[in-house]
């Protein structure tokens, strides 16, 4: 009995490890496509590319979920193709 509650925290440590890898890569991600929006947004004086770019820099700092930062970081990418100033 001893070794099956010894196997669950061990199992709940890398549950959370895997999410703390998924925040890391999803951050990296929409991290880099941030740059790309920073740069073109600033380049071509863009506001909205310029913003997304920014929010994108900033949003994995600020969510600790993985699910939901997928899902604002998409609005974000997506908002330059649909949002045109």
């Amino acid at each position: 009995m001893v070794r099956l509650s010894s196997e669950s925290s061990v199992s709940e440590k890398g549950s959370s490890t895997m999410e703390g890898s998924s925040l890391l890569l999803w951050g990296v991600l929409f991290g880099a496509v941030g740059l790309g929006f920073f740069t073109y947004g600033k380049k071509q004086k863009a506001p909205v590319p310029l913003f997304s770019g920014i929010a994108l820099f900033i949003i994995p700092y600020l969510i600790s979920n993985v699910y939901l930062l997928v899902m604002v970081g998409i609005v974000f990418v997506a908002l330059p193709y649909f949002v045109r100033i």
